[in-house]
């Protein structure tokens, strides 16, 4: 490894405080730039990287990589010129690559039936307090925030629906189903302290339920279900209200509004999602794709 570089990663580790874990993964970037760019970066040209940061993908890296060591080979030379050492920054030509965006996960309707399942096997306060978590999270498409942030106020009286307030102060109503609204009442007959505004009360600092607390209940839950705790959370709750929502026949356009995206774009990967799963029950079920083939 060239001087230059070293005196980089020193540079990272005085001035910019970088964590051990950091440097090591600048030091690997820029090692293998270094080794396999021709003359090595002190004296690359733009042809020659552009030719190792094109090779990066066919060498089988992923586009989340190849995207980190644009980002350290720039950053590096970025020093190199501060320090007079290159009058010119070959890397101004390295294009960021495509990164697509990854589909969310999604528990099936089995998955969820199994996770309220596991979750009712119980009597305690605990117990009451994760069915209604799960009930309201799956029924309404709640964000986790959203679910944590409630207050008793917001479920007085029963509700069909609640009145939520997303950014900007914009008002949007999410469904509430019979089990979820069932789920509420159970928790309010058992809740305390009475004193606290949270739907969700904790003793914690904030004074209501944490989401690191939600999932790590959940996730105990889901061992208890049988399930991979890996593909449960409260988040892979919402894209399961979403995905089951589309599977069923609602509108795009709807299940915008009850999700609360400013743009539709965002609700439109969820199409993707249903789309994949469909083509896995028409490939388990269907009596065509199943039968072997003849010819």
């Amino acid at each position: 490894m060239s001087a230059q570089i070293e005196a980089f990663l020193e540079m990272m580790a005085v001035e910019r405080d970088a964590s051990p874990h950091t440097l090591a993964a600048y030091r690997r970037d820029l090692d293998d730039a270094d080794g396999r760019v021709e003359g090595g970066l002190m004296q690359a040209d733009s042809t020659s990287l552009e030719a190792w940061y094109g090779d990066l993908a066919r060498r089988g890296l992923s586009a989340a990589t190849a995207a980190r060591r644009r980002s350290a080979v720039r950053q590096f030379y970025r020093f190199v010129l501060e320090e007079g050492w290159r009058a010119e920054d070959p890397s101004r030509g390295l294009t960021a690559p495509a990164r697509g965006r990854p589909l969310p996960k999604v528990m099936s309707r089995e998955a969820v039936e199994q996770l309220l399942g596991a979750a009712a096997d119980a009597e305690t306060g605990g117990a009451v307090r994760l069915l209604c978590l799960i009930e309201l999270t799956y029924a309404s498409g709640l964000r986790v925030s959203e679910v944590l942030g409630l207050k008793l106020e917001q479920v007085a009286g029963n509700p069909a629906f609640l009145t939520l307030k997303g950014k900007g102060g914009k008002e949007r109503l999410a469904p509430l189903n019979e089990p979820a609204r069932r789920a509420i009442g159970a928790w309010l007959a058992v809740r305390a302290p009475a004193g606290s505004p949270w739907l969700f009360p904790s003793t914690g600092k904030t004074g209501r339920l944490t989401p690191r607390r939600f999932e790590q209940l959940l996730k105990t839950a889901a061992l208890k279900a049988g399930l991979d705790p890996a593909g449960v959370s409260p988040h892979i709750l919402r894209h399961a209200f979403a995905t089951h929502l589309l599977e069923g026949g609602v509108d795009l356009r709807v299940l915008q509004t009850l999700l609360g995206h400013a743009d539709i774009a965002t609700t439109q990967i969820y199409t993707h999602v249903s789309s994949e799963r469909l083509s896995e029950v028409v490939k388990a079920h269907h009596p065509l794709a199943r039968r072997p083939d003849s010819r």
